[in-house]
């Protein structure tokens, strides 16, 4: 698929986006959700494992909207089984690479529309929209183009999963890939002293952060589309 309108693509599984409950973020921004990981320790894929009768992936794509994305994409991963279950799809840049690769790929992708990227991990069973909207309203004005990423805090732990990038954080990140780097959490502590802003947001609710790595961990979140 070619990305285009996310709302659109996402039609399929949202027939009725109008009547989703949206918490409704001050700023425009647009989302992605990484759906290229290998999901070794949960044995396949978990973009696609359906809790509730809907694949994960689709959850997220789902909350990003509701918060208020003008479009949504997934990046990486199974395009045929994302493309049916109604995504659309971006090819990784870097596949096998992690996380980080599927950041930059994501702002790649969103680079012309010049808005802030929510990018969230695809094994989020709770994903929560209000903590989206407000990762996205925390953006600040960015003089000169500065680059900027909002990150929420949750026990005081910074969730780079679920962080706010301007797309100008795009060259520094980058430059951090090229060196080796795959860990978003240390490109982004690196770029801080190169002229990346971070910024926090704390008071966020804690389910929403919640993922998925193995079986175990969807002991309580299976629906009868998995069961």
């Amino acid at each position: 698929m070619d990305g285009g309108d996310g709302r659109g693509d996402l039609l399929t599984v949202l027939p009725l986006i109008s009547d989703l409950p949206g918490s409704g973020s001050g700023n425009p921004f647009v989302g992605a959700v990484l759906t290229g990981g290998a999901s070794r320790r949960m044995g396949r894929d978990k973009a696609l494992i359906e809790v509730d009768g809907r694949p994960m992936a689709v959850t997220v794509a789902r909350t990003l909207l509701t918060a208020g994305a003008s479009e949504v994409v997934a990046v990486g991963g199974d395009a045929e089984g994302l493309s049916t279950a109604g995504l659309a799809v971006v090819p990784d840049r870097y596949p096998g690479e992690g996380p980080l690769g599927g950041i930059i790929t994501a702002l790649g992708h969103f680079a012309a529309l010049d808005l802030p990227v929510v990018v969230l991990a695809c094994d989020l069973p709770t994903p929560s929209a209000s903590n989206v909207a407000a990762t996205a309203s925390a953006v600040p004005a960015a003089p000169n183009g500065a680059p900027v990423v909002v990150v929420p805090l949750e026990a005081g732990r910074r969730q780079w999963m679920h962080a706010c990038w301007l797309p100008q954080s795009s060259v520094l990140l980058t430059a951090a890939f090229s060196a080796g780097e795959r860990a978003p959490w240390r490109a982004a502590e690196a770029s801080s002293a190169l002229g990346l802003r971070i910024v926090e947001v704390d008071g966020l609710s804690s389910a929403g952060f919640r993922d998925v790595d193995q079986p175990t961990d969807l002991a309580s979140d299976l629906g009868a589309g998995d069961r």
